[in-house]
């Protein structure tokens, strides 16, 4: 179809038919921007410049300041999601944020008050282990779903390829969007338990000496008699020879994103840690979880940047 050919200048919008209208409205497109060339190009160098610029700023601030760049990328995950949504009216989304804020929002009251009850840290990490756990499966559904559709089995259901895709694309941003949120939101409440229970300091230094057989993570006794009211569970022992509970462990290594030991802050290695073939997974995948903040939480804000860059010269 020829977009350049002259629409019949006697007809009415409506008497246009489908190739009409589309030729017509893509004629009134490029006279618009007809004279415009040099302004466009203006526009992509400003944009592009404040992509490198805001880059260098958001790793600089990251690698100096890392506790405000975690706070501040935390929030602006949180809230520019669900502002996008309000506007779009996407109320699905809106439901399912309002019940995560809200849990999420009991959770973090409990990690943050003062005297911390001893139950607090295991209840924090099962919640957001749960969050881990979910988003883990959320998204290799929605992935595996997205393959099944590119190989047709979609068809043998009678379904649309654009109704599979749609679903596979909203488990996938389920998954990964509340994983990434999830995890900033353990390391934010891992830190406060941390340093209330007073194994662990910003300047490094422990605050007390640790008891023996009491888990530096959650405070309580590493080994219960079956006969005394308490749980018994698994444990292990780093290589800086600390023990605790394994799941706390787990909780501060893959759900928090801490790769030390939480009493005395020696690097952990999470490849030999957990060398069951399904963990692995489970820490590549939360890697790649990172790449997701800057899409939803930086990107937005960079792109609102570049506008009001152009706004300020006059660049429409």
């Amino acid at each position: 179809m020829d977009l350049h050919r002259p629409v019949d200048p006697n007809k009415t919008y409506e008497e246009l038919t489908a190739d009409e209208k589309l030729r017509y409205d893509h004629q009134k497109l490029h006279e618009m921007h007809k004279g415009h060339e040099s302004m466009h190009t203006t526009m992509v160098m400003i944009l592009i410049v404040t992509l490198i610029v805001a880059q260098i700023i958001v790793m600089e601030w990251k690698k100096r300041h890392y506790r405000s760049y975690a706070f501040f990328t935390m929030v602006a995950m949180w809230s520019i999601p669900v502002l996008m949504s309000v506007k779009n009216q996407w109320w699905r989304f809106i439901t399912i944020w309002s019940i995560f804020t809200m849990l999420t929002a009991v959770v973090i009251r409990k990690s943050t008050t003062r005297p911390m009850s001893v139950t607090t840290p295991r209840l924090v990490y099962k919640w957001f282990y749960l969050i881990y756990k979910v988003s883990c499966f959320l998204g290799v559904v929605g992935y595996i779903l997205m393959m099944l559709t590119f190989f047709g089995l979609n068809l043998a259901f009678g379904h649309k390829p654009q109704q599979w895709m749609d679903v596979a694309l909203m488990l996938l941003f389920y998954g990964l969007y509340f994983g990434v949120l999830g995890r900033d939101v353990a390391e934010y409440c891992t830190d406060k338990m941390a340093a209330s229970i007073g194994y662990y300091t910003q300047e490094g230094m422990p605050t007390r000496q640790l008891d023996t057989n009491v888990c530096a993570v959650c405070g309580n006794q590493l080994l219960v008699d079956v006969d005394a009211e308490g749980l018994i569970e698994n444990t292990y022992k780093l290589t800086c020879g600390h023990v605790f509970h394994e799941f706390c462990i787990r909780g501060w290594c893959i759900v928090g994103k801490k790769q030390t030991c939480p009493y005395c802050k020696e690097k952990v290695d999470l490849k030999r840690m957990f060398t069951n073939p399904w963990d692995r997974p489970h820490i590549l995948y939360g890697q790649l979880l990172d790449w997701i903040r800057w899409l939803v939480a930086w990107q937005p804000l960079i792109l609102f940047l570049a506008q009001g860059i152009n706004w300020l010269f006059g660049l429409e």
